[in-house]
């Protein structure tokens, strides 16, 4: 990955990394900070250093680790999204199907990637992460499928006690709108939802204007800032 062009002049992409273990954290820290792009700017080994770190270096995006003693990475993720709402969060992790996935996702992160991800992969994630995209490894996006299709009896039993969704939204469009913010393309949401194509496009345009979104970003922004991501 080349600094050519506009990218050139853009100063690089500030990053901590977390993770326990130290040959992968070290190993994380020598491979990325060799592109011009990223600046890794601290590294901690538990959910707590990382939260200091974040607080000293005020970075653009964390990569972060799941399982991290003192503090895991969920709890992390929840920490930063109310103290640091503006670093992006991109979890870095052994196993996709981790039992973990949905609530670190639901704590803010945005993106989730597993450890045999190259580094400009994990470079291009970090960028879209700040630039308020998702980037989630299939089958994590597989399992947010599974959980909206089938959610879990308490959370289908507390719905109806549930506080009303902001700007007049309805709670199909408030669902709609969360599972847009985690990145899943309307298809996936059709699928997800049991819904057709168009009536999820429709949807989504109801949401664009209740919410004064001009576009998916504005929509995952919005919808954060809500709870409702």
């Amino acid at each position: 990955m080349s600094a050519t062009g506009r990218d050139a002049e853009r100063p690089p992409l500030r990053v901590v990394v977390a993770d326990d273990q130290a040959s992968v954290r070290e190993g994380l820290v020598l491979m990325l900070d060799l592109l011009p792009d990223l600046d890794v700017v601290g590294s901690a080994a538990n959910g707590e250093e990382a939260l200091e770190q974040v607080a000293r270096h005020r970075p653009d995006a964390i990569l972060l680790d799941l399982h991290m003693p003192v503090m895991d990475g969920t709890e992390a993720a929840r920490r930063l999204t109310a103290e640091h709402p503006d670093v992006a969060i991109v979890v870095l992790t052994t196993y996709a199907d981790d039992r973990s996935v949905l609530d670190t996702l639901r704590a803010g992160a945005r993106s989730y990637l597993t450890k045999d991800a190259d580094r400009l992969h994990i470079a291009q994630t970090l960028h879209s992460a700040v630039a308020g995209l998702s980037v989630l490894h299939p089958q994590v996006r597989a399992t947010l499928l599974a959980a909206a299709a089938d959610p879990p009896p308490a959370a289908a039993s507390e719905g109806n006690e549930a506080a009303e969704p902001p700007d007049g939204l309805t709670r199909r469009e408030a669902e709609i709108l969360g599972l847009v913010a985690r990145g899943l393309t309307n298809s996936e949401i059709a699928a997800a939802l049991f819904l057709s194509r168009n009536t999820v496009k429709t949807h989504i345009n109801r949401v664009f204007a209740k919410t004064g979104s001009r576009d998916r970003i504005a929509a995952a922004r919005y919808a954060r800032e809500h709870g409702l991501g």
